[in-house]
């Protein structure tokens, strides 16, 4: 496994934030909590720091690794300062908001607003996934409805998954983590590198010239939804491609959920990206057809629970 590039020390200043703590990162980010040196205000901040491209030096730049990497690294710099621009204009209450971006250290930084609240992966493993049909069509249509957003301003996720949403105390969901985002349509050539989660990414996000667009997130919102049911991701599309097992929602949990939503979730994660939704209001219409949810007693198992079913109507 690659080893990601050394996080920035807790308490480095960068503009006028404070680093308080890492949270986290993938193969081309970190994601830190910090807080506002002016206002005190808790905020995340995500750094460009590609771990197959760049290293950080003793005085926290951010710089290729070799010379053959600056064109790629540079290339990534670029987007991922063009896409939290664009991200900062898109003001939506299921889409994490992007307060602000600058470049420091070398690199990029962009600039989160902090929620509170529960990791939609966190919340499905504590249940081993089981969740009920209520909740599905509670948290996910909103958040289709800032996919819509995302899509409507040529801009492709290539990242969604429970790890990458939100669960906030009111029930409100979020969808986090732009580090892969970029516009589309282009070459997936023309990308500094690609984010797969297995599992969740689809076929096309596994070739390097595999043409990506709106159904490339439709298929990892299945995949997220179908997750919820299972506890547990996908088989990843690259073996759903050599040899498909996966067995059909519809047919494996036809006596637990609606045959609609399952349905919704077995076209998204069609492997030929040519079957699937070719947009979110495709799916959006396959998703909330009408067909009578079948009847799921079920107990919260937590406080968490019980205040996100009382403010939902469940309790």
């Amino acid at each position: 496994m690659r080893q990601r590039p050394p996080s920035l020390p807790d308490g480095t200043r960068i503009d006028r934030y404070r680093i308080e703590k890492t949270l986290g990162g993938g193969g081309f980010s970190i994601v830190y909590q910090a807080s506002d040196c002016e206002t005190g205000e808790i905020l995340v901040i995500k750094e460009y720091i590609p771990s197959k491209l760049a290293q950080r030096r003793a005085d926290h730049s951010v710089v290729p690794k070799t010379e053959e990497d600056s064109g790629r690294f540079n290339r990534g710099r670029l987007l991922f300062f063009q896409e939290a621009s664009a991200l900062a204009t898109l003001k939506h209450p299921n889409i994490v908001n992007v307060l602000s971006f600058f470049r420091a250290n070398g690199t990029v930084y962009m600039v989160m607003e902090y929620q509170e609240g529960k990791n939609l992966q966190a919340y499905l493993t504590a249940r081993r996934g089981n969740l009920s049909e209520r909740f599905l069509r509670t948290v996910f249509p909103p958040l289709l409805e800032g996919l819509t957003l995302i899509h409507s301003n040529d801009l492709l996720h290539l990242d969604i998954k429970p790890g990458n949403i939100h669960i906030q105390p009111g029930g409100q969901p979020l969808l986090l983590d732009f580090g892969a985002v970029h516009g589309f349509p282009q070459s997936r050539q023309s990308q500094p590198g690609q984010i797969i989660s297995p599992g969740f990414s689809p076929i096309e996000q596994y070739e390097t010239n595999g043409y990506v667009g709106p159904w490339s997130d439709i298929y990892a919102f299945g995949a997220t939804m179908r997750a919820c049911i299972e506890g547990k991701p996908p088989p990843p599309a690259r073996d759903r491609h050599e040899r498909d097992t996966l067995k059909s929602a519809r047919s494996a949990y036809r006596k637990r959920y609606s045959d609609s939503l399952l349905a919704a979730i077995d076209w998204a994660m069609e492997v030929d990206p040519m079957l699937r939704p070719q947009s979110t209001a495709d799916f959006r219409e396959a998703l909330l057809a009408e067909d009578p949810p079948s009847e799921q007693p079920e107990e919260p198992t937590s406080a968490f629970d019980r205040l996100v079913d009382s403010l939902w109507g469940k309790g």
